[in-house]
């Protein structure tokens, strides 16, 4: 062949070799951007939580290997509910579709090409510091509340600032979401988690939850119930953690709040090797007038330690777990799921143990992140519903070995505590209460074969 001849027949090959191996992959502009828009902008871009924007295709590309594991790992979005058990349907869903993911990872392994810019529409990148509710097409809050700032030395032990602000209103009104944000976007720094507490107006005594408590079933007597208790009895608009984005109540549901009512804060900071002031701030959707729920909505941390904060106590370099118990006194409706831990936090399971001895495994989340505290908030056909005299059950498991990579040390022993290097396992649900009538309307309309 003479060398003429060859390099015609090498360019020919290299003009279909290449456009074969491209022509049938996803392209950025056309295909990954509008799964990245929507599930990923909201914190991968300029000003937002995530590490990289994935914005623009310039964005993205030097990230694509990366981008591909997370996704295939269902690493990320941070959605880490196991698909295979409990409650699967969600208001506020942002797990990627297998398809999705299959999309991504063709791109990938296609030359994570841009394709055609045309095909690029630009979302509007959000405000350095957004509502998660208003990304979502809730529109802005009703009201805001803020907690007075704290400056945070570059170094220096956690601190928990517990400040009180009023609610300025003039009439009692329902609210029907409620969310946490950190008051700037340095705040995400230093902001470990942040709960709004009432201290109520005597004529909002119905915000106090009798429905949770009872005789603990432990070992350690009636003094860790109390605690428990006493907590659960305070009413609570939100807890917020790091990654979390919002509550929504149930339809027909939610919380009142009335004049002379103020928030009592509970904000947990820490030192981020540089001085920042912040806080929290409280956004509250109110239900228009003449729209009042009906029901109330309770916020109630499920203890994961049967045995109180003296129960919890991981050995270094082990897998460990704990489990506790809580006794529903009234019919119960739970409308969502967010685990909480700190540093060794590994996985969480919540079951029901009905009063004749049957289970059933309400959420399980496999894969905790700390740097994630997801909120999974039940779709209202899909919340599930309990008798009175139900246990809720929740098994936490740790993981203070060396795999763990959030772990700062693993030859430490860890125990209870509120400082982030301690640790501690409750489920925060909120949940709404019926009467006997309510909840046999519930079994007819929700009949399952486990409640057949």
């Amino acid at each position: 062949m003479k060398i003429s001849q060859f390099m015609t027949a090498l360019v020919m090959s290299a003009a279909i070799l290449i456009p074969v191996a491209a022509s049938g992959a996803p392209t950025f502009s056309k295909d990954v951007s509008p799964i990245l828009q929507a599930k990923c902008q909201s914190c991968h871009e300029p000003g937002s939580i995530g590490p990289m924007s994935l914005v623009t295709y310039q964005d993205a590309r030097p990230w694509a290997r990366s981008i591909k594991n997370r996704v295939e790992t269902r690493q990320m979005p941070p959605w880490h509910i196991d698909r295979s058990v409990g409650v699967q349907k969600f208001k506020n869903d942002m797990s990627l579709t297998d398809e999705q993911v299959a999309t991504i990872t063709a791109w990938v392994d296609g030359g994570a090409l841009e394709g055609n810019p045309a095909d690029f529409k630009l979302k509007p990148v959000a405000t350095a510091n957004f509502w998660a509710a208003e990304r979502d097409g809730y529109g802005p809050p009703d009201l805001v509340i803020k907690a007075p700032e704290y400056t945070m030395p570059a170094v220096h032990q956690d601190e928990w600032w517990r400040p009180i602000s009023d609610i300025p209103i003039t009439e009692p009104r329902w609210v029907r979401m409620v969310e946490i944000r950190p008051s700037n976007v340095q705040a995400r720094k230093i902001l470990h988690h942040s709960i709004a507490y009432q201290i109520l107006n005597p004529d909002n005594a119905a915000a106090v939850n009798t429905g949770i408590g009872g005789p603990r079933l432990s070992l350690s007597g009636s003094a860790a119930q109390a605690a428990a208790d006493l907590v659960n009895r305070r009413p609570q608009l939100m807890e917020w953690a790091i990654g979390k984005g919002y509550d929504r109540y149930r339809e027909g549901t939610g919380k009142m709040i009335m004049p002379g009512e103020k928030i009592s804060w509970d904000q947990h900071i820490h030192a981020a090797g540089e001085a920042i002031t912040g806080g929290s701030e409280l956004g509250l959707w109110l239900y228009p007038k003449g729209q009042e729920p009906t029901k109330r909505s309770y916020l109630v941390g499920f203890t994961g330690l049967k045995n109180g904060t003296a129960g919890l106590d991981i050995p270094p370099n082990s897998i460990a777990y704990t489990e506790g118990f809580t006794l529903l006194r009234e019919n119960t409706i739970i409308t969502n799921f967010q685990p909480h831990f700190h540093l060794r936090g590994k996985a969480m399971m919540v079951e029901a143990i009905f009063p004749d001895g049957r289970t059933q495994v309400v959420s399980y989340v496999k894969d905790f992140n700390f740097n994630w505290m997801t909120n999974y908030i039940y779709a209202d056909d899909a919340a599930p519903a309990f008798p009175k005299g139900t246990i809720i059950h929740v098994t936490a498991y740790y993981d203070n070995t060396k795999a763990n990579k959030n772990n700062p040390d693993p030859d430490q022993w860890v125990g209870y505590g509120d400082r982030t290097v301690d640790e501690m396992a409750h489920a925060w649900m909120n949940v709404v209460y019926l009467s006997d009538a309510e909840y046999q309307t519930w079994l007819t309309e929700h009949k399952t074969p486990t409640q057949q």
